[in-house]
Parts: structure tokens; C-alpha cells; sequence
């Protein structure tokens, strides 16, 4: 790339949809796809995992995180993820295989954060082009992809993030049944659950870690 070439738009505007992946409700993008589109973009960029005391995680109160730091073009930006299970509520367990998904998952949020597959984190379907400008490669029809569900909710009456890191926490420790939690107070997702909810929720697994 030239000096005066934005990378960051030349990476957005490449469709990632035929490299991701879903698990669940989750859509995730192959790494290895990032890697090589970021490589073909800047054959000078890199990556590196942050160590913690030697160690490529960091172990806390509320689980284990990792942290990937990407740098293209001079400029670098870090991405810290959770060690979370398939249904990404945290492991407050994991094994070396739990790290290193994690590790690529945050790897390639981290490439995400110079552009490339940027838009599949907003929900998006297809990366924008500018105006008159031709896509990067001519469209195809492709089926749509389920977009994660969206509250009605205003932000100020949802759950907060800490109520929903304790909820998971909860859960581990008495062994309930996230699907049962989730099926009582009529939502998909945790994170759709109110302020309101969540309280009532806690208060609950807090009467039976009590009792345990």
C-alpha cells in the first residue's frame, strides 16, 4: 500500500461473508482468512499475544481474559477477550484449548478493529462502498444471515454488563441451567435481559449457592 492509501478502507470494503463461521447463535470469521487478507493487504503487519507474568492470559475474580494487540501501518490496537464456552459465558476453568480459542477469536477481533470483517460485529450484511464506487468483487445473491435479536429496551433499563458477568458466575458455581434461566424470564439471550430481571435473577442463584 502507498503512504496516501487509507488501509483502513481498503479493509472494510472486502466481503468476508463467505469465511464465517456459526456456532449457535454466533457468527465468528476464520482466522486463518483474516490473517492472509491482512498479510495480502500490508505484508509488514503483525500481531502479538500480551503476556501477564510470562503467562498469555490474565486470571481474575470474573474469569480469564487474553489480549492480542495487531499493528498495521504503524498504528496498533489491542483487543482484550473472555475465555468463554460455546454459549460465551465465562469458563472460570479453562483448559489450553479454551486459551487458544480465545487467543484467535481476540486475534481476529483485533484485525476486525483496522476494518477487515468489521461490519459483521455491527450486524451488518455486506461491507459499505463508497458512493458510485464498485464493491470490491461483483455481488451474489446469498442467503441472509440471522441477525443477533435487538432489544426494544431502552439502554438505560437493560442489564447491566456486571450484572450479567455476576449472573454467569452464578450459574457455574450452583450448576443451573442457563436455558431454563433464560426461558423463565421470556428472553433468547442474557443480555436481553432488564435491569429489573437480572436483580431478580441474581437474588435467586444468591437463595441457592445459600442453600447448597
Amino acid at each position: 500500500m502507498s503512504a496516501n492509501d487509507n488501509y483502513f478502507l481498503r479493509l472494510s470494503r472486502i466481503n468476508v461473508n463467505d469465511h464465517v463461521e456459526k456456532k449457535g447463535q454466533f457468527t465468528y470469521l476464520s482466522w486463518p482468512f483474516a490473517v492472509a487478507q491482512l498479510r495480502q493487504a500490508d505484508p509488514t503487519a503483525t500481531w502479538e499475544v500480551r503476556r501477564f507474568e510470562g503467562l498469555p492470559f490474565l486470571r481474575t475474580e470474573t474469569g480469564y481474559y487474553v489480549e492480542v494487540a495487531v499493528s498495521v501501518q504503524g498504528v496498533t490496537l489491542s483487543q482484550i477477550h473472555p475465555v468463554l464456552d460455546g454459549k460465551n459465558r465465562p469458563i472460570f476453568e479453562p483448559t489450553s484449548f479454551d486459551i487458544n480459542a480465545s487467543i484467535q477469536r481476540a486475534l481476529v477481533k483485533a484485525i476486525a478493529l483496522h476494518g477487515l470483517g468489521l461490519y459483521i460485529y455491527a450486524g451488518e450484511d455486506l461491507p459499505e462502498a463508497d458512493a458510485g464506487e464498485a464493491p470490491a468483487r461483483p455481488a451474489e445473491p446469498q442467503p441472509a444471515r440471522p441477525k443477533a435479536p435487538v432489544s426494544s429496551l431502552p439502554s438505560a433499563g437493560r442489564a447491566s454488563p456486571a450484572q450479567l458477568r455476576y449472573i454467569g458466575r452464578l450459574l457455574d458455581e450452583t450448576g443451573s441451567d442457563l436455558e431454563r434461566l433464560l426461558e423463565f424470564f421470556g428472553v433468547d439471550e442474557l443480555d436481553e435481559l432488564t435491569s429489573q430481571a437480572a436483580s431478580r435473577a441474581i437474588r435467586s442463584l444468591e437463595s441457592k449457592r445459600r442453600a447448597a
